[in-house]
């Protein structure tokens, strides 16, 4: 059975995992290194094509692949122009509020908000749902990642 608190623990290590990409911002060779890293340790493209939308992707915004994450985090990928790099931009904190979560025995899935912290203090406030699997390791992989701004109306004229 997944616990509460091993979700928990997934999403501080991704967020603490996206702080510092965002740090190595200056040393692309390192920063390439170490994103490649994080997808590794964090999402499941080992085993399977991943469920990834990420929040600021219009033209390819579905990416099942390696590749297609690795250049969401850090730019620099021809084949997805639109991609400035999320994680460079940077950030200082990235704060979870899950709304709910659905711990299962070998699944579990969390939805809310999570909060950016930029370098002036101000917060970029996100939805998303993760779904996560157990590894035969024993740590949590994500295999679906979906995030998006929130809704944001305007008023009728």
């Amino acid at each position: 059975m997944i616990l509460k608190n091993e979700v928990e623990n997934a999403q501080n290590s991704w967020g603490s995992g996206v702080v510092k990409i965002g740090e190595l911002i200056g040393e692309r060779e390192k920063c390439e290194a170490y994103t490649q890293e994080f997808v590794n340790e964090h999402y499941d493209f080992d085993n399977k094509e991943v469920l990834f939308k990420p929040t600021k992707a219009a033209i390819r915004q579905f990416r099942p692949t390696n590749e297609g994450a690795l250049s969401y985090f850090i730019g620099g990928n021809a084949e997805y122009p639109e991609d400035g790099g999320f994680a460079l931009q940077p950030w200082t904190n990235v704060r979870f509020e899950n709304a709910t979560i659905i711990l299962e025995e070998s699944r579990a899935l969390a939805m809310g908000n999570y909060f950016f912290t930029d370098l002036n203090g101000g917060e970029t406030k996100v939805e998303y749902t993760f779904g996560y699997v157990k590894g035969d390791d024993g740590n949590l992989k994500i295999d679906v990642h979906h995030s998006s701004l929130p809704f944001n109306p305007t008023p009728n004229a």
